[in-house]
């Protein structure tokens, strides 16, 4: 007869599997920095779940956000806007790791190669789905307005991508940047659209430049410029001190993510304020490491975080299709609160997060499908995902721990 898996025996299995895992990392390999970045992937997934809403109208669907009726809750954007923290980890990974490839002789084209693949992997398959899905739906009859809706949701996250890779390509020439002068850029480029009334597109010089101030930050720290309590200390109180002065004073907004129909997105793109918002954040990340090294030896918690390390971009690209999938599958039974009605008031809150183990059930789908794309089909072993974490901990003599 089959063994019966008791609630005690699975929890059994699970604990093994999280002690394997454990011991199958190198002692010397940073933890905090795999902590910090599972922690900058899931503020956004969050963020954006608790922040987009997909109202229905019409038999159309348009986007619409709690912040715009409900201003006041502009600090939920504070703690889930955590992509400075997810440059920041890019920028120290990326520059320890090129150091260490030159090291070993390794040449830029085959260090940027190696990258470069785990990140664009996925992309494949979040664009060909949703192009066979906006094709089908305008075959079918769809509305252009929801069908644009759709697309421009489900792909929002590759423009973030894009900029990464960037900054990942140039990292020879910023490894040794001072942040100051990316810093720098931003200051003037906003003095010139907002002070003196310059064209609008300049703001988008800070896509780049905003973004290369946390990804600095990163190689400062691995140049060991920001392993001290007072650098992140400083760090905090400056990016913190410097936000609220321009939100209070200077006409920022104080949501740090885009809200539609504002005259100002401190997103798209970056402004000032964001950038100082993140040079808070990265503070804080910083003084945050020793506390994350101390929670990440226990075995549970650091097989957690090595899952979603391994995963990282497919939950990435996939968490508004997740969204968007739950959604579209709730308008067969109709329109339900929290999924396709206003975010007027707080009782949508309550609705919404009511949702959000349905969104990750629905995420966790999209995950099973495509997160091979990200692994790169390896081989499975008796242990399932135990071979992708040592994989993923493997380390040489010369390189030490390596982050991917």
């Amino acid at each position: 007869m089959p063994e019966t898996k008791t609630p005690h025996r699975v929890w059994a299995r699970i604990r093994q599997g999280a002690d394997r895992v454990d011991a199958a990392t190198p002692a010397e390999r940073d933890r905090a920095v795999d902590a910090l970045r599972a922690l900058a992937i899931l503020g956004v997934v969050l963020g954006h779940w608790l922040v987009t809403a997909l109202v229905s109208h019409g038999g159309r669907l348009r986007t619409a956000s709690p912040l715009q009726h409900m201003p006041w809750l502009a600090p939920i954007s504070w703690a889930f806007q955590t992509l400075a923290v997810f440059f920041l980890v890019g920028g120290h990974v990326a520059t320890r790791g090129y150091t260490s490839a030159r090291a070993r002789g390794t040449t830029y084209g085959q260090w940027l190669a190696a990258r470069l693949a785990r990140l664009l992997r996925p992309v494949t398959a979040v664009l060909t789905l949703w192009t066979v899905t906006a094709t089908a739906l305008l075959l079918t009859g769809a509305e252009f307005g929801t069908v644009r809706t759709l697309v421009k949701l489900a792909l929002s996250p590759l423009w973030f991508l894009l900029v990464f890779a960037v900054l990942t390509a140039a990292t020879p020439l910023v490894r040794r940047l001072n942040p100051l002068w990316p810093l720098a850029v931003v200051l003037h480029v906003d003095l010139l659209r907002f002070g003196l009334g310059g064209p609008s597109w300049l703001g988008w010089v800070n896509v780049a430049a905003g973004w290369l101030v946390p990804y600095t930050l990163g190689a400062a720290w691995t140049r060991g410029e920001l392993d001290s309590r007072r650098a992140g200390g400083l760090l905090l109180a400056g990016g913190a001190v410097t936000t609220a002065l321009l939100v209070a004073f200077a006409g920022y907004p104080a949501s740090m993510v885009g809200v539609p129909g504002a005259e100002v997105s401190n997103l798209y793109p970056p402004t000032l304020a964001v950038v100082t918002f993140g040079v808070a954040q990265c503070g804080l990340a910083l003084l945050l490491r020793d506390r994350l090294r101390r929670t990440m030896r226990r075995p549970m918690v650091w097989a957690a975080v090595a899952l979603v390390n391994l995963s990282a971009m497919t939950i990435f690209l996939w968490h508004q299709t997740a969204l968007m999938a739950t959604t579209a599958t709730g308008l067969l039974v109709g329109r339900l609160p929290g999924l396709h009605t206003a975010p007027d008031g707080l009782d949508w809150v309550a609705a919404r997060l009511a949702w959000l183990p349905v969104l990750t059930l629905a995420l966790a789908v999209c995950w099973t499908a495509f997160r091979h794309h990200e692994q790169g089909g390896r081989r499975r072993s008796a242990y399932p995902g135990r071979s992708r974490v040592v994989r993923l901990h493997r380390t040489s003599p010369r390189a030490g721990a390596r982050h991917v």
